[in-house]
């Protein structure tokens, strides 16, 4: 999801799937697979009926206990953090170690409601707003690649050369009836009377890769069926990494094509988000969004929104820093970031929160003054590339705006000479746009080269002395 980004609503569907059937899954294979051996118990031979009833109680306690231990996890993690009963530092080991609680105890009460209890936890602390979860995400991530790969390895380590032996046509056929009829009917189905189109009900259709849970099941699997099935049960693991093996390479060679076949996704997305709404923000929107680049503007003014608005620009009214902002907005085909807003310290922080979702290379910022040259400015990993050009700050672009500085659009031909421009016009190169569907955007650490059909949209217009913007700001309250 990362990889594609798909456009609106079905990336967050698709998200909270994958959240969400893992601990589902497990629970039901579970209470399959007991079912499956108490049918097999002399005493109850046969009994459909007990070992229906026998899966729906495991379900119902599975469930409730799940629950249960998992709200009370995630209500004493919040209650330590709250109250700062744990140092910083320790923060991520202590969440770790209330996380393999919950998951034992709830184990030791109902068996494999272990998963359930982690997850429902995870959930709870992800939308409380009683304390921060950034730290303990950003450890989850480093953590979930570590024992993921690690986990792949041992379940793996079962497999023997002879055990290929199992997979053939069937096993294939298998795979494709999963792929081609089974996903695409729960999809159809589970999705019926919503509000999904039908594109992005093929989209989910062509989503469903099976992962480490699949193979955990898949060794709790063989191992308790050993004795009931032992000429079948050896073929459990096989099948099911195949089945892991050929989701993960299908899905993954061919789920970005796809996507932009549905037209819920952009290979190379161009469209520019500005950190900031205000007047000269919305004309520098207004500019390329007239050369066929995609806009979004977030501020937290509702003013500035409105007025965005009134003006046919895309604008939401958000915090750009709050935890939830990525889920908030819709950065469907938002290719680059401009943090544009009069507090540096803002800018950087906004910088470094889309620095989960975009290359550092699409991240810009705007300094609020020009560069500091006493050693005071924060290091480059701290903030997002500066914007436009080392002269080139907040006070002095409204400076410029405000005397009455335009933006006029200039075509590149054959010989056009870009320092000539600029020293000839005093002109400030802002963006370049290719063919109206790229944009380049000029900045101190990279220009891009103009060539004959590119459209460069310039600043011209009067520039003050920085000093003295700065003092006229500083004596009006700024």
């Amino acid at each position: 999801l990362r990889h594609v980004r798909p456009s609106g609503r079905v990336g967050t569907v698709a998200k909270w799937e994958g959240i969400t059937i893992d601990p589902v899954g497990a629970v039901l294979a579970v209470l399959v697979l007991e079912a499956v051996v108490l049918l097999n118990e002399p005493e109850v031979a046969h009994s459909l009926s007990n070992a229906l009833l026998h899966a729906l109680e495991g379900l119902l306690l599975t469930a409730f206990i799940g629950l249960g231990v998992g709200i009370v996890g995630a209500g004493l993690l919040i209650l330590f953090l709250r109250r700062r009963l744990v140092p910083d530092y320790l923060q991520n080991p202590i969440t770790l170690m209330v996380v393999i609680l919950v998951f034992a105890l709830a184990d030791v009460l109902q068996e494999e409601s272990g998963l359930l209890a982690t997850t429902l936890m995870g959930i709870a602390m992800a939308n409380q707003h009683y304390v921060s979860v950034r730290r303990i995400v950003e450890f989850k991530e480093d953590l979930r690649v570590l024992l993921i790969s690690l986990l792949f390895i041992v379940l793996s380590a079962r497999l023997q050369p002879s055990d290929l032996g199992y997979i053939g046509v069937g096993s294939v056929l298998f795979l494709a009836v999963l792929m081609v009829i089974v996903r695409p009917a729960a999809v159809f189905a589970s999705t019926f009377n919503t509000r999904l189109n039908r594109n992005e009900k093929l989209f989910l259709s062509w989503l469903a890769p099976r992962g480490i849970v699949a193979a955990a099941v898949a060794s709790i699997f063989g191992f308790r069926l050993q004795e009931i099935y032992p000429a079948q049960a050896d073929a459990i693991v096989p099948v099911v990494f195949l089945v892991i093996v050929g989701t993960v390479a299908v899905y993954g060679l061919t789920l970005s094509p796809v996507a932009r076949w549905l037209g819920l996704a952009q290979p190379h997305p161009q469209g520019v988000l500005f950190i900031g709404a205000h007047a000269w923000a919305r004309r520098l929107a207004e500019a390329i969004q007239r050369h066929g680049i995609q806009v979004l503007l977030v501020d937290t003014n509702a003013l500035h929104v409105r007025r965005a608005r009134a003006e046919n620009l895309p604008a939401e009214r958000a915090n750009a820093l709050s935890e939830q902002v990525l889920d908030d907005i819709d950065l469907g085909g938002i290719g680059r970031m401009l943090a544009v807003t009069p507090n540096d310290e803002v800018n950087s922080l906004v910088a470094l929160r889309f620095h989960e979702i975009l290359d550092s290379s699409d991240i810009f910022q705007l300094t609020v003054r020009e560069q500091a040259t006493n050693g005071q400015e924060l290091p480059k990993h701290l903030r997002g590339q500066p914007l436009f050009g080392p002269e080139v700050s907040y006070t002095s672009l409204t400076a410029r705006f405000d005397e009455g500085a335009e933006l006029r659009t200039v075509d590149v031909t054959d010989g056009f000479d870009l320092a000539a421009f600029e020293k000839k016009e005093a002109a400030t190169p802002l963006f370049l746009v290719r063919n109206e569907s790229q944009i380049f955007i000029f900045s101190v650490e990279r220009n891009p080269t103009p060539a004959p059909g590119d459209v460069i949209i310039f600043l011209i217009g009067p520039a003050r002395p920085e000093k003295k913007v700065e003092e006229e700001t500083e004596e009006a309250g700024g």
